[in-house]
């Protein structure tokens, strides 16, 4: 009978016995990819992968280390065994590291119930292809588009096994099926380019080429003619598209790393308002059909419902074990990891409170200023929440877009940005980060 993940991860846990280790965990991973571009209407490139990953990690007293490999034979799980034994003893101490109790660990849970795999067949490359063709067709069929530099079609499917010494043993199957297209209008100097695309765990849930596409198109003609906006400070709509990158930085300021070394601008709000009052960001890795949804964390803890926000006060850090250790704390199931590396605290699935009104009421309310649809390059401060970023969009005067605009820059602080948050009601509930369109005021423009 073949090997399987599970049976991978309980020989890496029984190498590393033999080699001399207190204890370990092992995380496998195999899994296949096909991936479809096309250009001008003909395939430019075809892709397809298969392959497994097996990491192990192993401790000695306080001590730890991590391998990985791609090859799977018994002499190379010995050796991989033996090499993380001999890296342990010569690590530095850390009086935070170390598995989970068996008491913490997740029982019986099902995965199956949260529909992270489409059990339906693998797409032929044909069908992908024919995607990827439909959705360069539409895109082209919006007037103003002059080329399309990309259309392209995808589908992955892994399985996932973690196995450690203190008993715990689980693991999923996970699929993926996406489409993308990114569209140029215009000439020269003058050429504007926009995309998009869907990616779902089911199939039968993805967005069609044709929308995609004329999507894509659509957005890249209304960019033509951008221009520079006026200096100064003005009120700023992020777009639902890039809304959540707001919501991103609120939860790297609250990730129990960066409150460790206290690397945080929200490090001492713990208990304290950090959005307006009738907002929460409430975490849920256990919403069906979502791309990091799972049952279980990477230390093999339950994962949960939790609020990280409620009501505006911050409830609490997202923590994995070791940094809950460092900080007096329980941990809150959220560390992730890869085969190479060890757990480190992440989020999964958040959704913030929406708003009673549409994004068209937003710029109403908003009279002049800058509705951002696109986001370039960043400088964050992690310790002031000093916030700067390039920024393209469309100029509003009167609530009403008058025309593009592109090469400015948007500054201001994120935590004062987090408290005047006003939110629009436009956001898409099938995404990971479910995050509507987002007022804020008193922003500093950087433009002609």
């Amino acid at each position: 009978m073949p090997d399987t993940p599970e049976t991978l991860a309980n020989a890496l846990l029984a190498a590393a016995r033999r080699a001399g280790a207190d204890a370990a965990d092992a995380m496998v991973v195999d899994g296949r990819s096909v991936s479809i571009d096309v250009r001008a209407g003909k395939l430019e490139h075809a892709e397809r992968s298969e392959g497994i990953d097996l990491g192990l990690r192993v401790l000695l007293g306080q001590r730890q280390a991590m391998v990985s490999s791609s090859d799977a034979r018994p002499e190379t799980l010995a050796t991989m065994a033996e090499r993380a034994v001999a890296m342990a003893r010569e690590a530095p101490e850390d009086p935070y590291i170390g598995l989970a109790d068996p008491a913490q660990l997740a029982q019986d849970r099902d995965a199956g119930a949260l529909e992270l795999s489409d059990p339906a067949p693998e797409p032929a490359p044909a069908e992908l292809e024919a995607d990827a063709l439909a959705a360069e067709t539409a895109a082209l069929a919006v007037e103003g588009v002059t080329q399309v530099q990309s259309a392209s079609a995808g589908y992955s499917a892994r399985r996932l096994h973690l196995a450690a010494t203190n008993g715990f043993s689980g693991g999923y199957a996970r699929s993926t099926r996406s489409l993308y297209a990114v569209a140029i209008a215009g000439e020269g100097a003058g050429m504007e380019r926009d995309h998009d695309g869907d990616s779902r765990v089911f199939q039968a849930d993805l967005r069609s080429a044709e929308e995609i596409g004329r999507t894509a198109g659509e957005r890249a003609v209304a960019a033509t003619g951008a221009k520079k906006p006026p200096t100064g400070a003005f009120p700023v709509v992020f777009d639902e598209r890039i809304s959540s990158s707001l919501v991103g930085h609120l939860l790297g300021a609250v990730n129990g790393a960066a409150i460790a070394r206290g690397a945080s601008f929200l490090r001492d709000s713990l208990g304290q308002q950090v959005l307006p009052e009738g907002l929460s960001l409430i975490e849920d890795p256990l919403r069906r059909r979502m791309g990091v949804s799972r049952p279980f964390d990477a230390e093999g803890l339950p994962t949960r419902t939790r609020a990280i926000v409620e009501h505006g006060i911050l409830t609490g850090w997202t923590l994995d074990l070791a940094n809950a250790r460092k900080l007096g704390m329980e941990s809150t199931a959220n560390a992730q990891r890869g085969t190479g590396s060890a757990p480190s605290p992440g989020t999964y699935n958040v959704a913030l409170t929406q708003g009673e009104q549409t994004r068209d009421d937003l710029l109403r309310d908003m009279g002049t200023g800058l509705l951002v649809t696109s986001l370039i390059g960043s400088t964050i401060n992690p310790n002031t929440g000093d916030y700067s970023r390039g920024a393209a969009g469309f100029w509003v005067e009167n609530g009403e877009i008058t025309h593009p605009v592109n090469e400015c820059t948007i500054a201001g602080n994120l935590r004062d940005m987090l408290l005047r948050l006003v939110p629009a009601n436009d956001a898409r509930p099938w995404l990971s980060r479910v995050v509507p369109s987002l007022l804020v005021e008193g922003l500093t423009l950087a433009g002609e």
